[in-house]
């Protein structure tokens, strides 16, 4: 077992979009979305020891309750589980994104957890195998875990990367009040969005995102109502090409023409809403 300390970054995942496509008979929503993900996120540092514990610091601590449920602590009890290894090692988790927020953290962490488990127990390299543990951890674990542009479809198990993506500048901001994901669901009443052909490869300006939408976002502000002041936020920012409600909530997103407009729109936000949690991020190039 590799004694070195070494760290995984876990990305923010945001959806640029989010179509709610039907409903199983199992009772789990299907949907599309095409997810990319960011520079802004946690950071996980693995070490070996013989027994298992997770230690987590950051500003978001106290948000993360260390049960047994938590994504992380499945995620390695899981692989455990499917490789027949011992449950070691300690994970120190830097939590940098807000708890319950849309973006994937809890998610993104678990990802992370399973690729560095698999690197501190030395498992073979078998990224179908890694996958199909990720579908058993949770929803948005496999675009985790692939963690570059893709198109997601069925209930987040069916992967179809995306190449040729531009340059994407963002402004995350989250007015820190936690959005369960099952709430916003059972909230939301709308209509099924029809399928899209699923593309391979990027051919459009990101002002044509606006075909697209998040159709959880009546059933976010009525879980969080004050996700609809989020959103009106960024009318206060300049040059905003696009904003949007990113997974169930409250994290929500603009988008920007370069990096020093989506840092002007951070400041400008940060002014007006000195309690939110306001992050300029572009799209993470690993």
């Amino acid at each position: 077992m590799p004694s070195k300390t070494f760290h995984i970054f876990a990305p923010a995942k945001i959806n640029l979009f989010l179509h709610i496509t039907g409903k199983r008979d199992d009772g789990y929503h299907t949907l599309q979305s095409l997810m990319i993900f960011a520079d802004a996120g946690d950071d996980l540092e693995f070490s070996s020891q013989e027994n298992f514990s997770i230690e987590v610091k950051g500003i978001f601590t106290d948000a993360l309750p260390l049960t047994q449920d938590n994504l992380v602590y499945k995620a390695a009890r899981l692989l455990s589980e499917d490789y027949k290894t011992p449950l070691s090692g300690k994970i120190i988790l830097t939590k940098n994104l807000p708890v319950a927020s849309g973006i994937g953290g809890g998610s993104a962490d678990a990802a992370a957890a399973l690729k560095g488990l698999s690197q501190l127990w030395s498992l073979p390299d078998e990224p179908s195998r890694l996958q199909k543990v990720a579908q058993k951890v949770g929803a948005d674990v496999p675009a985790c875990l692939y963690c570059r542009p893709v198109w997601v479809e069925g209930i987040g198990e069916k992967l179809i990367p995306i190449s040729g993506m531009p340059p994407i500048y963002l402004v995350l901001v989250n007015p820190l009040v936690p959005v369960a994901t099952a709430a916003v669901f059972q909230c939301f009443g709308g209509s099924f969005s029809p399928l899209f052909p699923s593309p391979r490869e990027w051919g459009m300006p990101l002002t044509d995102l606006d075909t697209f939408r998040n159709d959880l976002t009546e059933a976010a502000i009525a879980v969080a109502p004050v996700v609809k002041d989020v959103l009106g936020a960024f009318s206060n920012t300049e040059g905003c090409l696009l904003h949007r409600l990113s997974g169930s909530g409250a994290t929500c997103f603009g988008i920007y023409e370069d990096a020093t407009a989506a840092r002007k729109a951070a400041d400008t936000l940060k002014t007006l809403h000195p309690e939110w949690w306001i992050v300029p991020a572009c799209q993470n190039k690993n």
